[in-house]
């Protein structure tokens, strides 16, 4: 068993399709049928079962299967390992992004980061802020940057703060608006029970939904075609100057505040590049990268 073995196992395991997964991989389906084969050889069992819904892993296949994130990690740990050992600064870097920051911040940093260091590569996971959280735990990535707070409790760094805003091409009047037709939007489990809570301390009766799009920026782009109101954070909307914006207060009629964070785990800081990408982040101007 050689590491691509480990990550063909992995992959197979969480796809459940044969095909899915060479697609993924990048291989033919008879290269990786013929792996399959081979692995189960090698160990004298049968791994998977072929069935009408795809393929099911055997007791033996099931260990397996759970081996191969250790025997990944383990091998990616030591790539890292002994290329930290190198005195240039070269590898790839991990980074899990909430969906915002993939769209709005990141492309600015990692020119600028690549800039200092243009032996360093990236390989980024966009997904919601909570399943980042889980990444960053599990060490699937390096760093997390995620919306909102998750009860961190290793290294964290607040990158900014914003407020969440009810935006329009026109003056509203918060009594109607119930009554007004709202563009919604996929977001994150955090933002969505922030926005309900603030609705359902106003409002007896919901919202009035009339168009429901699966990105902010699309969201964002209706509203700013007249096609609705929405409630979105406000720094999605800085480009935007024409906009009507009204800050949602809380009971005591202070803003409602969403953070960002940057999620690392201590012992990250012992890889060059992970030390090298945090102290980047810590010193510059995230409010001013686009």
């Amino acid at each position: 068993m050689d590491e691509r073995d480990w990550l063909i196992l992995q992959t197979l395991y969480a796809q459940k399709n044969i095909t899915h997964a060479a697609q993924a991989l990048y291989i033919s389906q008879p290269a990786l049928t013929n792996r399959l084969k081979q692995m189960e050889k090698e160990f004298g069992v049968q791994i998977v079962t072929r069935g009408r819904r795809g393929i099911q892993f055997t007791p033996q296949g099931e260990y397996l299967a759970k081996c191969a994130d250790d025997m990944v990690h383990r091998m990616q740990r030591i790539k890292e390992n002994v290329l930290n050992m190198e005195s240039n600064m070269s590898g790839t870097l991990r980074l899990g992004v909430s969906t915002f920051f993939t769209d709005y911040k990141l492309p600015g940093i990692l020119k600028l980061f690549k800039e200092e260091y243009p032996n360093i590569e990236f390989k980024v996971t966009t997904e919601w802020s909570s399943h980042i959280t889980h990444l960053i735990y599990n060490q699937d990535v390096h760093v997390g940057f995620v919306k909102g707070d998750y009860g961190w409790k290793d290294q964290k760094r607040l990158l900014f703060k914003e407020t969440i805003c009810i935006a329009s091409k026109d003056k509203i009047d918060l009594a109607h608006l119930p009554d007004m037709p709202r563009i919604d939007y996929r977001t994150d489990q955090n933002l969505k029970m922030v926005v309900d809570h603030w609705w359902a301390e106003n409002y007896a009766k919901p919202p009035l939904i009339s168009i429901d799009v699966d990105k902010a920026g699309t969201c964002k782009n209706m509203v700013a075609n007249g096609l609705g109101y929405a409630i979105l954070p406000s720094m999605i909307l800085d480009d935007l100057e024409d906009l009507h914006k009204i800050e949602l207060k809380n009971a005591a009629g202070e803003p409602i505040i969403r953070k960002s964070w940057m999620f690392f785990h201590e012992e990250s800081l012992q890889l060059n590049i992970v030390k090298a990408f945090v102290e980047f982040i810590e010193r510059i101007d995230l409010m001013s990268i686009h």
